[in-house]
């Protein structure tokens, strides 16, 4: 601490300008001499004000501490006041003075009455501390964060109110700041039912008597500005309800960064550091993102991708980690996107983060925010878009969380019918309240905005539409009409569409719903819910079925391989092969496949093949591409050393060449959304389950022909209808030997016939090899012989 000038209290004269204290009250008789300073010294505060203070019950603490003005003998002066429970001394420090404080409760209540002070003036206080293990005494100097004005405007208070601030993050929670001179950081978080709200932190001793916060009128919000704090500091929110007594030490629900679990503070990050270099990729989003743009997601989960062998054990890669090898191996693979399972923080490890406590928190186990940053960072340097999983619906009942978060009911029902999902365990967001519709948005337009995030898909959204997902009758609240659509969530979930699109229309929004609610990724202004895209559960579900069937018997199930095209043009479609599906005793991809080993690899080259030659945007799960025969286990790695294998490699050249031809190939992915784009060929042949179809760009001269053989049986000589007459090359043909095929094929290409065959003018003549998928275009020459 820097040298200062102690001034006694019973020194100055009237008009100096050093610090003056009020002199203690006298005392008379012989008993004086018994007294203590504690006793001699009157305090001008109530003393019950003090008690509640000592307490750590008292509501509006900057009544008491801090600065207030002060008339002495009708002369104006200033009271600071403190609460140090530590201290020996306390001494207010302007420049080079100091004054020393009366101690007025024995539990460390500090006070001093600067006389002759008409304004307002910054001050320090000097602290001094006993000695560690009787050593010398210890003084160190601090900002009094009572000193310090609001940070929080009326109009934020207003805005969240109404449930129309969508950028709380900017707000709420630790952040970093300067404010009235100083550096430190601002704390801020709604509790409308709180009785007092503490930040408590290692700077504290986590005592929640030490920094109580200021109730922002009945808004609920409670903020405090401590300075001298900084990056990486832990804290947590200490918060005393007004009822039955309830006391919780809550993370902060905004927070930006957490420790790792088991440990469950929150850690101050300053989110302004960091040098972003993706402009080109920002630059050209809108262009790269357009629904009629190639979309192929490799989705991840970032703890078991990949790991490292360390001394310690097998760790998971780090988000920086993460940049240099996934997203190399993915652009390498030739997808478009990488799209992440939940990585906002989460307690439990096995819930794979869809049950989220820290919506505004990349998890710590993988590094820290900007180490995130640096991840998306070099994604998009790739050229490859970064999609998170956000799961808005509901979250887990951990005791550090939004739980029961001012002892009620705050974030979500009450009533279990409405505020529980019994299948997961988790709480249900109360949607109809504007503070919480604010929180969630906020988080969304947080990931686009601080983040870069390219896309956000809302996970579970049947289970947010529906008032009786999952449950009995008796079970469920219907809703104001009688029935089973839960209006608020509805209204919610458009809204967040709007936003998200409103502050950032080069961003897509995907939704995974699994029933028919209608006009899912249809505007909100013609009544749909908003989404750009939505997740094709119905094909998926009827592809694996039949895929699962020995090719024998697929003829009797020749529907589940043509009924989407019935439905397919509604909705704005992803083909997804997900992790559900590699999960839950479901077996892994390959695994699913009937047949010996070759067959298994063909039917799942085939069924590769269809999906990228069916209308939507592709999505296939990590471990996918490489052929696991295991399902997915969230505790390990991938099993990468399968690539030592012939088929599984091939089928990873396989799955690349798919993306490859998708990317560059027009027709594939221009026109997914509408019947202008497909155009069946052929689906009547039931009994050699073989279809044929064409697929168009938006010029519809640009064409590609596929072709695709779901038995085990070559079809050669096998005649299709085409559209016009030339030479057909084949593109791409999964039957190759390349890719661990019979080997049959139609080599460069063929003419076509001037044979009508099935409503077409011309046909050609293929080789169409067994378990395959072909894919032929029509080149304006022919190659020559040569």
């Amino acid at each position: 601490m820097a040298a200062i000038k102690s001034i006694p209290p019973e020194t100055g004269s009237a008009g100096s300008a050093e610090l003056v204290a009020r002199p203690a009250i006298p005392a008379s008789g012989p008993a004086a001499r018994e007294r203590t300073a504690e006793d001699l010294y009157s305090c001008t505060a109530d003393p019950g004000a003090v008690a509640a203070i000592v307490g750590g019950y008292h509501g509006t603490p900057f009544d008491i501490l801090g600065i207030h003005k002060h008339a002495v003998d009708g002369k104006p002066s200033y009271i600071i006041r403190t609460f140090q429970p530590q201290a020996l001394t306390v001494s207010v420090v302007r420049g080079d003075q100091a004054c020393p404080m009366h101690r007025v409760h024995r539990d460390g209540f500090f006070e001093a009455v600067i006389q002759n002070q008409t304004e307002f003036f910054p001050y320090r206080l000097a602290i001094t501390l006993p000695g560690l293990d009787g050593g010398p005494q210890q003084t160190y100097e601090i900002e009094d964060p009572y000193r310090y004005p609001p940070v929080l405007t009326d109009f934020d208070l207003h805005l969240l109110g109404e449930g129309t601030h969508f950028r709380l993050y900017e707000k709420l929670g630790a952040r970093v700041i300067e404010h009235a001179g100083a550096k430190g950081v601002s704390f801020s978080v709604w509790a409308p039912n709180a009785e007092r709200v503490s930040v408590v932190g290692d700077f504290n001793q986590w005592d929640g008597r030490r920094h109580p916060m200021r109730p922002r009128g009945g808004s609920g919000l409670w903020e405090i500005f401590i300075p001298g704090l900084q990056q990486g500091d832990l804290y947590k929110f200490e918060v005393k309800s007004r009822y039955l007594g309830y006391l919780a030490v809550k993370s902060d629900p905004y927070a930006h960064l957490s420790e790792m679990r088991p440990n469950t503070s929150s850690v101050v990050w300053d989110l302004n550091r960091y040098e972003w270099r993706d402009q080109e990729w920002m630059a050209t989003r809108k262009q790269r993102q357009g629904l009629n743009s190639p979309i192929a997601v490799y989705e991840v989960h970032p703890g078991s991708w990949k790991r490292k062998d360390d001394p310690i054990g097998m760790r998971w890669l780090s988000y920086r980690e993460l940049a240099d090898e996934l997203v190399a191996y993915v652009r390498e693979m030739g997808y478009t996107h990488i799209e992440l399972l939940p990585i906002t923080e989460h307690p439990f490890d096995g819930s794979w983060g869809y049950q989220s406590i820290g919506l505004f928190a990349p998890t710590s186990r993988f590094g820290s925010p900007d180490d995130f940053r640096y991840f998306v960072d070099k994604a998009h340097q790739a050229g490859l878009g970064v999609i998170l999983d956000w799961a808005g619906g509901h979250f887990p009942k951990d005791g550090h969380g939004l739980s029961f978060f001012d002892g009620t009911c705050l974030y979500e029902h009450e009533d279990p019918r409405k505020g529980e999902h019994q299948d997961w365990g988790t709480l249900i967001y109360n949607f109809g309240r504007n503070e919480v519709r604010a929180f969630l948005l906020s988080s969304a337009v947080f990931w686009l905005d601080k983040y870069h995030i390219d896309g956000l898909r809302v996970d579970a959204v049947a289970s947010m539409l529906y008032l009786d997902y999952s449950r009995q009758p008796g079970e469920w609240i219907p809703n104001e009409f009688g029935g089973n659509e839960n209006l608020e969530a509805v209204a919610f979930i458009k809204q967040f569409n709007e936003v998200v699109h409103l502050e950032y229309p080069d961003v897509l929004t995907y939704a995974e719903e699994s029933t028919a609610w209608p006009q899912v990724s249809r505007p909100t202004y013609l009544g749909g819910l908003g989404f750009d895209l939505k997740w094709n559960m119905g094909w998926m579900h009827d592809m694996l079925e039949y895929m699962s069937k020995d090719p024998i018997h697929r003829r009797y199930h020749h529907g589940n391989l043509t009924f989407s095209l019935l439905y397919a043009f509604t909705e704005n479609f992803v083909l997804p092969f997900s992790h559900d599906e590699v999960a839950h005793g479901k077996g892994a991809m390959l695994s699913k496949m009937p047949g010996d080993s070759w067959q298994k690899f063909a039917n799942l080259r085939a069924l590769y093949g269809y999906m990228y030659a069916h209308p939507g945007k592709k999505l296939l799960f990590m471990g996918g591409e490489i052929g696991q025969w295991s399902e997915w286990n969230h505790d390990w790695q991938l099993d990468w050393a399968l690539l030592e294998h012939d088929d599984h490699r091939k089928l990873q050249a396989y799955v690349k060449a798919l993306n490859t031809l998708y990317v560059e190939q027009p027709a594939l992915h221009e026109v997914d959304f509408s019947w202008e784009g497909f155009q069946w060929i052929d689906l009547h042949d039931v009994d050699n389950s073989v279809v044929s179809f064409v697929r168009r760009a938006k010029d519809p001269n640009d064409f590609v022909v596929t072709v695709a053989n779901f038995t085990p049986v070559p079809r050669e000589p096998y005649r299709v209808g085409v559209p016009r007459a030339g030479f057909y090359r084949e593109l791409l043909n999964s039957g190759a030997a390349s890719f661990g095929g019979a080997n049959l094929g139609n080599a460069a290409g063929l003419n076509s016939e001037p044979t009508p065959w099935q409503g077409q003018q011309h046909s050609v003549v293929l080789s169409l090899p067994p378990l395959a998928v072909v894919f032929l275009k029509p080149d304006k020459e022919a190659p020559s012989s040569a």
